[in-house]
């Protein structure tokens, strides 16, 4: 859809999707599967509600709407944050901060009282919302919410100066009344469908609380898991504290705070959210080491068109391309990198070989000037090519490894399009890759490796693992027939599409689903 397309509005709806930073202005990964699923029920009626950080980080549609979607929204959490124009003198409602102060102390405190805290943060997001006693004003603004600040910050905050704890906290929670506000204007649906914890799952958790609707979680990424790597790897948080006054294993109060912060959110998602779902057994059980109840958790692994990419296996040549594809965003969560270096020594002992790069770079310009910058230090110009966004279809058959050098994934949906379409897949030991390409039980292992599993931030061994395969062609061959074996026994979108439905009958039903 073009931006200047009007998008869709109605009514009323069947199902409220709840997308955070996805579908339809980010391609590939979840998005792709968001856009099967919406497509797979043509007699359900979606309302897409989108959040993103701002506006000007998203420049257009990626996907058209399909013609279910009878209703889209877009909200941006981090946009006019201080747009109040000049603030009155305002005392704010005690009952409503003490609730805030109790909440602040919990959050500290970990996991002291988890029953407590979650009591806690359902009557403080009803304050929130609009009528309620915490009104955003009061925050930005009151004397009361003055005193909690500089109270807080001289007990407990020793390594970042007065004015970045103050701006932190404001960035931190003033998104908390917008989604109130935006629960608030939602317009009615029977069910909410929610692809993450974070904001979207906190949306979906307050929906749930004040209008009784039955909310779905689709977990394909740990959420705070991936907002914990992005927290401590990050250089804009800051740490004001000298050399002498850091504890090299002490995280700093700001890491720690906003660890927090999102931890809670998803534990209060997960409280409202039934059934909640993950793509493999491992994020399953993470889930309930992060706050999930046990008997409301299962599993439904991603699935694809099989007839989409089947035909591709016939167009490939005789002997296997030496053409190594990464096939993602080029950020940092990609690990881009490690494949570039490894690219170094498998060009040293295969010099036709190339490496391919297909996917955005407009995510993070900055990491994808210092991956184009490694290539040029390494003398791979000739060697390795960022493509760009690329149709997987065209990729196919001119590729000999489907490559992940990831540091972090889920269960990944450019594998099995690989599967499906006879190519085989290195990966480091992230998510379900171990299971995709070694066999889940001992009928899958039966299969045969359809690849190798490498460590994270290896690139000797993802060039080994590469070279071993593509040159040699029997091997190869022998991982591409278990890769379509796998795929067409275990991911199949048909059996994705049929589980999916059933917790959607239950869930319009309103109903809980059991597993």
């Amino acid at each position: 859809m073009s931006p200047a397309v009007q998008p869709p509005q109605a009514r009323e709806a069947d199902i409220a999707l709840i997308l955070e930073g996805t579908f339809p202005y980010v391609s590939g990964g979840v998005s792709s599967w968001i856009n099967q699923v919406i497509r797979a029920y043509p007699g359900y009626r979606y309302a897409i509600v989108f959040l993103g950080s701002r506006r000007s980080d998203y420049s257009g549609f990626k996907y058209e709407l399909p013609p279910n979607v009878v209703h889209f929204e877009e909200h941006y959490l981090y946009d006019h944050l201080s747009s109040h124009g000049m603030p009155e003198p305002r005392r704010g409602d005690d009952f409503a901060f003490e609730m805030a102060q109790t909440l602040m102390e919990s959050l500290r405190h970990g996991d002291a009282d988890r029953a407590k805290t979650l009591q806690t943060l359902r009557g403080l997001t009803r304050e929130m919302m609009p009528g309620g006693r915490l009104r955003i004003e009061d925050f930005l603004y009151s004397e009361r919410a003055w005193e909690l600040l500089c109270d807080t910050y001289r007990r407990y905050c020793t390594d970042p100066s007065f004015v970045d704890y103050f701006w932190t906290v404001r960035i931190m929670f003033q998104p908390l009344w917008l989604l109130a506000r935006v629960a608030h204007q939602l317009l009615p649906v029977r069910a909410l469908h929610s692809a993450s914890t974070g904001y979207a799952g906190f949306l979906g958790a307050l929906l749930h609380e004040t209008r009784g609707l039955p909310l779905v979680l689709s977990e394909h990424g740990i959420y705070t898991k991936e907002r914990q790597i992005d927290l401590l790897k990050s250089e804009w948080i800051r740490d004001n504290r000298n050399v002498f006054q850091r504890d090299p294993t002490e995280l700093s109060y700001f890491r720690q705070m906003w660890i927090r912060f999102f931890e809670w959110m998803g534990r209060y998602c997960y409280d409202a959210a039934d059934p909640i779902i993950a793509l493999y057994e491992a994020n399953r059980l993470r889930q309930i080491h992060d706050g999930a109840e046990a008997s409301r958790t299962f599993n439904i692994p991603n699935g694809i068109n099989l007839a989409r990419f089947a035909p591709l296996r016939q167009q490939r040549p005789a002997t296997p391309p030496q053409v190594l594809c990464l096939i993602g965003r080029v950020v940092p969560i990609k690990d881009v990198k490690t494949f570039i270096r490894a690219m170094r020594r498998v060009v040293n002992q295969m010099p036709a070989a190339e490496g391919w790069i297909a996917g955005p770079a407009e995510e993070d310009p900055q990491y994808a000037q210092e991956c184009q910058n490694l290539v040029q230090s390494l003398g791979l110009q000739e060697h390795v090519k960022f493509l760009g966004f690329q149709r997987v279809e065209n990729l196919m058959p001119q590729i000999g490894l489907v490559v992940l050098s990831s540091i972090s994934e889920a269960l990944p949906l450019v594998i099995l399009e690989g599967y499906a379409a006879g190519v085989p897949t290195v990966s480091t030991d992230v998510g379900s890759c171990r299971q995709l390409i070694e066999g889940l039980d001992d009928e899958d292992r039966a299969l045969g490796h359809s690849g190798a599993v490498v460590p994270i931030a290896d690139p000797q061994a993802l060039a080994d693992a590469s070279i071993a395969l593509l040159s040699d062609t029997a091997a190869w061959n022998s991982a591409s027939a278990a890769a379509v074996a796998r795929v067409e026994r275990y991911y199949t979108d048909t059996m994705m599409f049929d589980r999916y439905r059933k917790v959607y009958e239950k869930a319009l039903r309103g109903q809980k689903e059991s597993g």
